[in-house]
């Protein structure tokens, strides 16, 4: 195995809604490292410009390179939204986004091109989804919906309570009555409410979980940059956060299903510092 593909996966969110891409890539790839950023301080990137978004992005990437990354994953979809480009052609690394999979995968799994996308805000607004996906599929109807609410249910556990339905229900039955028969959960945050999700839209509809379709291409990227690290050794995932360490480690742990190893605190000084 060769000294590169022995370092670690780098992993970065505005906030704690990429742990889910985090906990996707340790279950398909439980030989491989784990350093992730959650820039905590600086939440949420949605109502952000792209310019403020980008800065954030390439300053979040210094920092895991700092740290002896070899891939970058943007496990946030606002910065996947508006910085991926500049990412991958800034630094000779591999680096992957949640737009591209997701939107690969809903554009597979359609039968009559009726694609629903669900996320924030500002990504429904920005409709990067329905630019990827019209690159993959131009005959494919997109219908998007915001579901602001989602993502504090998602960080409270709410996840099986009965106002978090009503709320799903209120959101999803239009997409629902339109007759999607394909749904990509467009936040990082959202595949915490998918059992919830599945209750409004039934069997019928396939749920697209950017988290699980993001580790898979991780998976693809590292075989065929010869990346993938070996099994066997000791594994120390480490998580970086830009502020509030005690709620990003409670709410991480509930995300994760165990306890974390290793958090620390990281000032933003430091993160711009890395450039």
């Amino acid at each position: 195995m060769s000294d590169t593909a022995s370092r670690p996966i780098g992993v970065f969110d505005s906030g704690i809604g990429g742990l889910t891409v985090v906990a996707e890539i340790i279950r398909q790839l439980p030989h491989e490292e784990i350093v992730y950023f959650g820039d905590t301080a600086r939440l949420p990137y949605g109502p952000k410009s792209p310019e403020t978004v980008t800065q954030f992005a390439i300053e979040d990437t210094e920092f895991l390179l700092s740290r002896g990354v070899k891939m970058v994953v943007v496990a946030c979809n606002t910065a996947s939204s508006v910085a991926i480009d500049t990412l991958s052609s800034k630094y000779d690394l591999p680096v992957v986004g949640v737009i591209r999979p997701g939107a690969l995968a809903a554009v597979s799994s359609t039968l009559d091109g009726r694609i629903g996308v669900i996320g924030t805000e500002g990504t429904i607004a920005s409709h990067a989804y329905r630019r990827e996906i019209a690159k993959l599929d131009r005959d494919a109807e997109v219908l998007e919906q915001s579901c602001p609410l989602f993502v504090p249910l998602a960080e409270e556990g709410w996840n099986d309570r009965e106002v978090t339905l009503v709320i799903a229900h209120e959101y999803l039955t239009p997409l629902r009555d339109a007759g999607v028969d394909v749904v990509v959960l467009g936040c990082t945050h959202y595949p915490i409410l998918k059992g919830t999700v599945g209750k409004v839209f039934g069997p019928g509809v396939r749920l697209i979980d950017s988290a699980e379709e993001t580790a898979r291409e991780v998976a693809e990227r590292l075989a065929s940059h010869g990346l993938a690290r070996e099994p066997g050794g000791t594994l120390e995932h480490r998580f970086y956060v830009s502020d509030v360490p005690h709620r990003f480690k409670e709410q991480a742990e509930r995300f994760l299903g165990g306890a974390l190893p290793f958090v620390e605190v990281v000032s933003i000084d430091e993160i711009g510092g890395a450039i």
